[in-house]
């Protein structure tokens, strides 16, 4: 027994130190020529020309003569240059392995964390992070689950050392997962399996309430007694720090909603969203952004349209709501990997290319609070971008050829991309 669980153990540690090497700091200037462009702010240059140096963009315009005999120059005629993709909502690197405890650090036990920071436990290591960047997923917020409040998400990039080198911006809010006022019967132990109201919703929003009612009376009075989940949500009552409501039904958004402003919270963001097409007005009166739910998913109801979830991100952006996506769910790391290809499906929806690509740059930076920096190619800004030879959002034409994160040109190998490079020589070699 002792040895099949060293074996195990060793098993885990090479999986979980298998991480690429760090790209160095950006030293020379680099200049990429004559790539389509698309900004991030629904706009192209179909032949540009942009210039980063230590990090941050110099020019981002038309390919104009310009010197460029002190640059690293990228020819990129022909293929399209992006900014790098944002997955939000995302458990990258707080679990490896589903079916090792060791490697799952997701959660805190209890229902009340707001001090839990989800960064600390950031695993820079993981394999599974390795493989978001050769589909240009560069920029994740790192989210804890579980409880009624989590903690506290933190935003990183793809490409660091550890934690601390991987910090974009550190707690830029604190999630809170509402109670559904509908279940289904858990038929499991002989339920009507249809839909029902739960009778026990009202309860669990007064035990919200009452929370929220504690928090402020503690931060209010003055003494030494010091409640660190308590304290922890000062920055909610202040504004300074935002709080994501995981809910998707139109009762529970409106409920959650206005709870959170009867307390003087009023940086709100809506995670998950599935009925929030129903409540646009409503959204958009209180300045609440929403980032939507995978789309690659079947519809709730059965009187529901089939496509539904497809269409979702059009009846929200034609409303006028702010809106990105985010891949919750089943294998949920695994398939964070697919957010080009989930904004993809939405063109076949009705969005334009530069609407749908939106949706996982400069949408999702504003509502997380990085678009100072992040989010699209303007001068300025991070020089966190990739090179693709075609469109980024067809799993046929994304295929990237450079990468780069804050100006350093990241590696694109994986595991999977080792993986493939070998198989593809084994069946290539004549069978004896």
């Amino acid at each position: 027994m002792n040895k099949i669980i060293s074996i195990i153990f060793i098993l885990c540690v090479s999986v979980l130190n298998s991480q690429q090497t760090p790209a160095p700091t950006q030293k020379k200037l680099i200049a990429i020529k004559g790539a389509k462009a698309h900004i991030g702010n629904g706009k192209t240059i179909t032949n540009s020309l942009i210039i980063f140096e230590n990090g941050i963009l110099k020019y981002v315009g038309d390919n104009i003569e310009k010197d460029l005999s002190n640059c690293v120059v990228i020819e990129a005629f022909d293929k399209s240059v992006y900014p790098g993709f944002i997955i939000p909502n995302s458990t990258l690197g707080l679990i490896e392995i589903d079916a090792v405890r060791a490697s799952d650090d997701v959660s805190e036990i209890g229902k009340w964390n707001p001090h839990i920071r989800s960064l600390i436990a950031y695993n820079t290591e993981s394999r599974v992070v390795e493989t978001m960047r050769p589909n240009g997923v560069l920029i994740a917020q790192i989210t804890p689950r579980g409880g009624i409040i989590s903690g506290r998400s933190s935003i990183v990039n793809l490409d660091a050392w550890n934690w601390e080198d991987a910090v974009i911006k550190s707690n830029d809010g604190i999630h809170m997962n509402w109670p559904n006022n509908y279940s289904y019967g858990r038929w499991w132990e002989g339920e009507d399996p249809g839909l029902k109201i739960n009778d026990k919703y009202d309860d669990k929003v007064d035990e919200i309430e009452t929370y929220f009612s504690n928090a402020i009376a503690h931060i209010s009075e003055s003494n030494n007694n010091i409640n660190l989940p308590f304290e922890s949500m000062k920055g909610l009552f202040s504004n300074k720090t935002k709080l994501y409501i995981h809910v998707d039904d139109k009762k529970g958004i409106i409920d959650a909603v206005t709870l959170a402003k009867k307390h003087g919270i009023n940086k709100i963001t809506i995670v998950g969203g599935y009925e929030s097409h129903k409540i646009t007005g409503f959204l958009i009166k209180n300045n609440v952004s929403v980032l939507l739910q995978r789309v690659h998913l079947r519809p709730e109801k059965n009187d529901e349209d089939y496509d539904l979830p497809y269409k979702l991100a059009k009846k929200l952006v034609d409303s006028g709501v702010i809106v990105g996506l985010e891949a919750s769910g089943d294998m949920e790391r695994m398939n964070s990997r697919n957010l080009p290809f989930y904004a993809g499906t939405t063109v076949a929806y009705g969005l334009t290319k530069e609407q749908a690509l939106q949706l996982i740059t400069l949408n999702t930076a504003k509502i997380l609070g990085i678009d100072k920096d992040y989010g699209s190619l303007e001068v300025g800004k991070s020089a966190t971008l990739f090179i693709s030879e075609g469109d980024a959002l067809d799993m046929r034409t994304n295929k990237l050829l450079n990468a780069f994160i804050d100006g350093r040109e990241i590696s694109l190998e994986s595991h999977q991309t080792k993986l493939w490079k070998k198989y593809s020589k084994k069946y290539q070699t004549p069978v004896k």
